[in-house]
């Protein structure tokens, strides 16, 4: 058999993040669900993750979306999110692409106008409606997940910075909210390398002192995202509008201002009662792309009121194709590999 691998990829963006969809050559995975088959690839499969978000093949700004057939029989494909941090169980702009590439593989055919299906991420079964015209993809709207405010206006000392107020908010992950005002930024290209380093020493102070619990989940792992948030302005009736910018990693500062970021959004403004069931905020990122989050209604679990809403993106196809993964290249481990991709599959390409 021969060293090299084929993995057959779909490259898509959604606001300038970057998703690259898996849409052959891995093997199926041991599970039951999507989360199983996820936390599968997470102990037991970890090379595919490294192998393409890292050199010579990817970069830690993107992200991986790995088809899988469903565990439930109403959805026409599952996705595993792969990311430089880990694994998450949802992602507003992981979702957009993957609803694009279903698409547009002919997964799901197309149909002009508006059309509905439903895909299964690792948090369960996602509601998806597309926007087709004229055979194009102009628009995916996906339920975010119930989002909730955990911290209310927390202060933290953070060395260089000073006192820094910020917010927690649930959206699929935690998320520090933080003023971008108030630490003098204006959300602008130029400032990228700054607010990641200001991210940074925030997220790491606040790890260092507490960490959060999921009301249902429990332990998800030390809070790992900042967003940072810009003056909102009303621009017309129930609709609002904010630059925006979120941090996932120590050094990555996410070109779309994320879905689960723009949830995060939504629940602080209810939190605070400065929206309405039906209102709209568009978030703008540092390049100027946005998502649009609807705030559709609320409902209590325990002590918390979770927002209903939804999330509303465009996503591009960058490229189809296959990648070959060459073992006899120093840079490329293969060990963790061969157990997960399928190598009659791969040998027939």
């Amino acid at each position: 058999m021969s060293n090299d691998l084929t993995l057959r990829l779909m490259d898509t963006h959604a606001g300038g993040d970057v998703s690259r969809i898996v849409t052959g050559g891995v093997a199926p995975l041991p599970g039951a669900s999507v989360r199983e088959q996820m936390e599968y690839l997470q102990g037991d499969g970890d090379g595919l993750r490294k192998l393409l978000l890292f050199e010579p093949y990817g970069i830690p700004e993107m992200s991986v979306d790995v088809l899988v057939p469903p565990s439930d029989s109403r959805a026409v494909a599952g996705y595993i999110i792969m990311e430089v941090m880990g694994y998450p169980i949802y992602s507003g702009s992981n979702t957009i692409c993957t609803a694009t590439a279903v698409l547009e593989q002919g997964i799901v055919p197309k149909q002009e106008g508006h059309q509905t299906f439903l895909l299964e991420a690792p948090a369960g079964l996602v509601q998806i409606e597309a926007r087709v015209e004229n055979d194009v993809v102009e628009a995916i709207t996906c339920e975010g997940l119930p989002s909730y405010i955990d911290s209310y206006r927390h202060s933290i000392h953070v060395p260089s910075l000073g006192n820094v107020t910020y917010s927690v908010a649930y959206s699929g992950g935690f998320y520090a909210l933080v003023d971008a005002t108030e630490l003098g930024f204006d959300l602008t290209l130029d400032e990228e390398d700054e607010l990641a380093d200001c991210a940074y020493r925030i997220v790491e102070a606040i790890q260092a002192e507490r960490g959060f619990s999921h009301y249902a989940l429990g332990d998800v792992g030390p809070l790992p995202f900042l967003h940072f948030m810009g003056p909102v302005e009303q621009v017309a009736d129930s609709f609002y509008r904010s630059r925006s910018t979120t941090y996932v990693h120590p050094g990555v500062i996410c070109r779309s201002t994320t879905g689960t970021g723009t949830s995060a959004r939504l629940a602080l403004l209810n939190h605070e009662g400065r929206i309405q069931p039906g209102d709209r905020l568009e978030t703008v990122s540092l390049r100027e792309t946005g998502f649009i989050g609807t705030f559709t209604g609320t409902h209590h679990e325990g002590v918390h009121q979770l927002v209903a809403n939804t999330i509303t993106g465009k996503g591009f196809v960058l490229a189809r194709s296959d990648i070959v993964v060459n073992c006899n290249d120093p840079m490329v481990e293969c060990s963790a590999l061969h157990h997960i991709v399928n190598h009659e599959e791969a040998g027939q390409r």
